[in-house]
């Protein structure tokens, strides 16, 4: 068994969060796209980074982003000399990852996902911080699994895998065998500020550094690594990621064994030492709030 198919079978309160879709403005997004191996690329614009499979057979795509962006998505998909999305696949159930599915759902394309993607999507509730409504029919995925799938299109072989989850509850990734190539989703955030786990939709950053092993072990230092936000990256630094999350957690764990409270371990500032630059969307604060829940758990 190689090392792909393995894998195949293998609070919010704090939370700096993006703007509802309503609030935002979306005409001056642009969307562009990378190619990193021949009939891959990824989709960069707002919201989650799109991976697409694109060859004689179908076209794939992983995640779709907002709403509003539907027709640019399409437009870029096109220029890389695509045909049309036929298949989607959502990483998880975030409206960034999934706004663009009631578009492509409308035009043909059928919807993969964990199983909890569409049990959410269809019940709706706090996502990101933010109250995201039941999906409409067209928008739930329709093909569902447990552990994961496997598509042979394009002269590639691609697994979709459930490696335990931890960002939420329904994180897959997805695998180019060939091409060695490994889409995160937001298990994996490429960009300043700290990880999102998303305990309101069964995240936990226990499972997330159990996700992020196995993704490792299948992986070497030629893995092209698309992370759920932010630009292309590498094995080496997923690795670094991982063991920042693990020395948090250590930090925190900490805290919680002395008897601190949750109050008291957010004002000791334990991260403060962990330099994860300016900006980004999830604070320091929301970050240990999140790993104490997950102990708590």
């Amino acid at each position: 068994m190689n090392r792909f198919a393995a894998l195949s079978i293998a609070s919010a309160a704090l939370l700096v969060a993006s703007p509802t879709i309503a609030q935002r403005n979306f005409d001056n997004v642009e969307v562009t796209s990378e190619e990193i191996a021949p009939g891959v690329a990824v989709l960069f614009g707002a919201g989650g980074n799109i991976g697409v499979s694109y060859g004689e057979d179908a076209t794939v795509m992983i995640d779709d982003q907002f709403a509003p962006l539907s027709t640019k998505i399409e437009a870029v998909v096109a220029d890389l000399g695509a045909t049309p999305v036929k298949y989607v696949v959502n990483t998880h159930w975030h409206f960034d990852h999934t706004g663009g599915n009631e578009h492509f759902g409308k035009t043909g394309a059928t919807i993969f996902a964990h199983d909890n993607v569409r049990i959410r999507m269809a019940e709706g509730g706090t996502a990101a911080g933010n109250n995201t409504p039941p999906a409409p029919k067209k928008a739930l995925p329709i093909v569902t699994y447990g552990q994961g799938l496997r598509f042979h299109l394009n002269g590639d072989t691609i697994n979709l895998a459930f490696v335990g989850g931890g960002h939420t509850d329904g994180d897959s990734v997805v695998m180019w065998e060939e091409k060695n190539i490994v889409h995160m989703g937001d298990l994996y955030f490429n960009i300043p500020g700290y990880p999102f786990i998303d305990v309101n939709s069964g995240g936990n950053v226990y499972n997330a550094m159990q996700s992020l092993d196995l993704v490792i072990a299948m992986t070497d230092s030629d893995t092209k690594v698309i992370p759920g936000h932010g630009p292309m990256s590498n094995k080496a630094e997923l690795v670094a990621y991982r063991a920042m999350i693990g020395e948090a957690v250590s930090r925190v764990e900490k805290l919680h064994s002395d008897g601190m409270s949750l109050e008291e371990a957010v004002a000791a500032q334990p991260l403060a030492d962990i330099d994860r630059g300016e900006g980004g969307f999830i604070s320091a604060d929301a970050f240990v709030t999140a790993i104490w829940n997950s102990i708590e758990q």
